[in-house]
């Protein structure tokens, strides 16, 4: 039943299920912490949104400054030259595509697109917030499967899914968690799901992969008519203020979220660097060596102050920096009193916890300094 409520005098009307929705929490801004605690913007160190530290490669810095002089006039709405460069990678014909606005675009498309008020979309617990923001938009039923090791219970999920659920949410690596998911539970998943049920594989971490990790889902799209992998632009290859994202499925399936599909989602600048950073292999090398040693250098502090973290195959660690459910958000306070902002993650019922994007070197340096001194 709807509800409404008084805004500036006026009745306003929404959906009980709009009403209910809490919106989603960016991390804070460095500029934001610079002023609530009176510090100088350049000495915060920002490890919570999961930004590739090395930033946007300077291949996509010169065909951003290409692109600005074209900027009086509407992009491509279908995208065709970033469709022919995302064609020539996979091996996919362009109407295998859809690019959205970030894959977060991509995600809300699928649910708006295929699933009805009242029927159900099945994801995991500890998995990206937008699922269940996807969901509650639309009005659909939620059905949030336990986790299994902080990760994907794929055997439970199917055995979760009811007649009417019309979409599954996997994350691979998930987000906040990290965890991984091999080819081989993938695939049998995949064998598992009714024809009628699209599985939406979110690999937004992909790049960051190892190589004995490494499969190739575009292979199963061929294969399974209901998946549709959904990548993007702004982890790996560092363009996450562009806003660009893709999804790769069967036409049935993008033609339909073609036609919700907002004109010119994605401006003419991000296509033009997406095209860039697709074809640069050197500036994703970097980014995923970055990684690795990053990933190492926390990891070992984390060892040596005692704490229990998560292995993951992201660009980002998940640590247990407490025993109280207070602890989270204490230690994320003393951080930021210091100038260090990581992400935490109390919204998904993880409140000892905080999620730690992997940084430069120095940037590691001083989140561990600073870890080390709020948790004295």
């Amino acid at each position: 039943m709807a509800e409404q409520g008084k805004q500036g005098g006026a009745t306003v009307f929404g959906p009980d299920y709009v009403r209910a929705i809490s919106p989603y929490v960016a991390g804070k801004p460095i500029s934001e912490v610079a002023r609530e605690f009176g510090l100088d913007e350049a000495g915060i160190v920002k490890l919570a949104s999961n930004e590739n530290p090395l930033g946007m490669p300077e291949s996509a810095r010169t065909a951003v400054a290409a692109a600005v002089a074209e900027l009086g006039r509407y992009p491509d709405a279908n995208g065709f030259a970033l469709k022919g460069a995302l064609s020539a990678r996979f091996g996919v014909p362009a109407d295998w595509l859809t690019l959205g606005n970030g894959s977060n675009d991509i995600l809300e498309l699928a649910a708006h697109a295929l699933v009805e008020p009242g029927q159900s979309i099945v994801y995991a617990e500890y998995s990206f917030a937008v699922y269940a923001l996807a969901t509650q938009e639309i009005g659909a039923r939620a059905i949030e499967v336990p986790a299994r090791d902080y990760g994907h219970d794929l055997d439970a999920m199917a055995a979760a899914m009811a007649p009417d659920t019309r979409l599954v949410f996997i994350a691979n690596p998930n987000n906040p968690t990290g965890t991984f998911l091999p080819a081989a539970q993938i695939e049998a998943f995949l064998q598992r799901v009714p024809s009628h049920v699209v599985v939406v594989l979110d690999e937004a971490y992909n790049e960051y992969l190892d190589a004995d990790q490494q499969y190739d889902a575009i292979a199963w799209v061929r294969r399974y008519p209901n998946l549709m992998v959904s990548r993007t632009f702004s982890k790996a290859y560092g363009l996450a203020g562009l806003r660009i994202g893709y999804a790769v499925a069967q036409p049935e399936l993008t033609d339909l979220l073609n036609r919700i599909r907002q004109p010119f989602n994605v401006n003419s600048v991000a296509q033009a660097a997406a095209i860039a950073a697709l074809a640069d292999a050197d500036f994703l090398r970097r980014s995923a060596e970055l990684n690795r040693s990053g990933k190492r250098q926390l990891t070992q502090a984390f060892d040596r102050l005692g704490l229990e973290y998560v292995p993951s195959s992201g660009n980002f660690v998940l640590v247990r920096v407490g025993d109280d459910d207070g602890a989270g958000a204490r230690v994320n306070l003393a951080l930021l009193k210091q100038g260090v902002i990581v992400r935490p993650v109390g919204n998904y019922n993880l409140p000892r916890w905080l999620r730690v994007t992997i940084g430069l070197p120095e940037e590691n340096a001083a989140f561990i300094a600073a870890l080390e001194r709020a948790l004295a």
